[in-house]
């Protein structure tokens, strides 16, 4: 029986809307940060992108997140001012994240989420992302922090799926067994592979609308498949 349910961000729970003038500021936000000079969408694409995909790699390689000083001193903007980046590293952060568009609640979810939450269902976020400030920020400015007793963030515990060990501390957290929780996310090879991997008891894969296609493989093969978040309160009836 499940009685809990942990739910991916990226994707998942939330997607990003895009707006190019929002993803513009964010850029020229991180010039400014930095001190650099000229257009901020070729710096951008010439410079930060790159550098990301490098660190993506590595920390894909080690199931690990930076921490954000080491992010940027290490791997995004080492060819600047130590002591500057450092001082600015969480808002750089949370302004490269900006640069993708802006993060909002996919259709239906706040309402699946309390919904879920008042047939009796523990509630839990396990998410890989960099910044350690911007899901506090969102959960208490959206006023949906006391929906989940654990909120587990590879940029706090610096480990990432599908490396296990971050689906036990969210199950430590919030006094879960494994084999009545589920995990909900859209990353087959990362979300479903790690839920099976930390011996949960049941996966839902996530598709929103236009979202890419993934090879589905038994190592990765989800129990369940939706395409809209309320679609769990048919999976999920309560306690």
């Amino acid at each position: 029986m499940i009685d809990t349910l942990f739910f991916d961000l990226g994707d998942t729970l939330r997607v990003i809307r895009k707006d190019p003038a929002y993803s513009r500021a964010a850029r020229k936000r991180i010039m400014d940060l930095l001190g650099a000079d000229g257009d901020p969408d070729a710096f951008y694409h010439d410079v930060i992108e790159p550098r990301y995909d490098r660190y993506r790699e590595w920390a894909l390689t080690y199931y690990c997140e930076a921490p954000e000083k080491v992010l940027w001193t290490r791997w995004l903007a080492y060819d600047y001012p130590r002591e500057r980046v450092e001082a600015a590293a969480g808002e750089l952060t949370w302004a490269y994240r900006k640069t993708k568009g802006e993060r909002v609640v996919a259709e239906g979810g706040e309402e699946t989420l309390r919904e879920l939450k008042r047939r009796g269902y523990t509630l839990g976020i396990v998410s890989d992302l960099v910044g350690v400030n911007e899901v506090d920020d969102w959960l208490d400015r959206d006023g949906l922090r006391g929906l989940f007793s654990t909120v587990q963030q590879s940029s706090i515990c610096l480990i990432r799926k599908p490396h296990p060990a971050i689906y036990y501390y969210a199950l430590q957290e919030c006094g879960a067994r494994a084999e009545e929780t589920c995990f909900i996310g859209d990353n087959l090879d990362r979300d479903i592979v790690g839920a099976k991997a930390a011996g949960l008891g049941m996966t839902v894969a996530v598709r929103h609308p236009g979202a890419k296609p993934q090879q589905v493989t038994q190592a990765n093969r989800p129990d369940r498949t939706i395409s809209r978040l309320p679609e769990l309160l048919d999976i999920f009836p309560g306690q």
